[in-house]
């Protein structure tokens, strides 16, 4: 069975919300506590918080049958960037792609004029910066504009095709 045909990507609906606050809680648990701390935004929102992201991201959920299985979100921060942010999957089902499938999904909600894909992570989350490593994102210091910088995590960034220049 294809992953076409087994799961199913849709845009993020009311009716999703609290699916993905539970899910949101399945996913970050076990990065607390790889990277010691219980101040991971992720973890402290509400259902109502999650119904508010379409005021400003994109979001994408990922089923297979009626179960939520995924979830990622982007958002356009200005000069060119698109963060992704929210990326989950179910425990049960890690390590077989789809972590790598969201990514590649929240990156195709840009806009064409995206220069810069930006992620944070967390700093001890090895595992999720090698994937992110392997799709081309490379650790460097976040933008000084950018006021939701949580301690303890790393920010990631790989260009575009339309940020490669031509000479590059």
């Amino acid at each position: 069975m294809s992953r076409e045909s087994e799961f199913t990507l849709k845009p993020f609906a009311e009716g999703d919300a609290a699916e993905v606050a539970v899910l949101q809680r399945c996913c970050w648990v076990p990065e607390a506590m790889l990277n010691d701390t219980l101040n991971i935004p992720a973890l402290h929102e509400t259902v109502d918080d999650v119904l508010r992201w379409p005021e400003s991201w994109e979001t994408l959920c990922l089923r297979r049958g009626d179960r939520l299985v995924g979830a990622v979100r982007g958002q356009s921060t200005g000069g060119g960037s698109w963060e992704i942010g929210r990326l989950m999957v179910a425990p049960d089902l890690a390590r077989q792609g789809l972590g790598q499938w969201l990514l590649k999904a929240g990156e195709n909600l840009a806009p064409e004029e995206t220069t810069r894909f930006i992620l944070f992570t967390g700093a001890r989350s090895e595992r999720n910066i090698r994937i992110y490593q392997q799709a081309g994102y490379e650790i460097c210091e976040p933008p000084s504009d950018i006021s939701e910088h949580v301690a303890g995590t790393v920010f990631l960034a790989r260009p575009t095709t339309a940020g490669i220049s031509a000479t590059a």
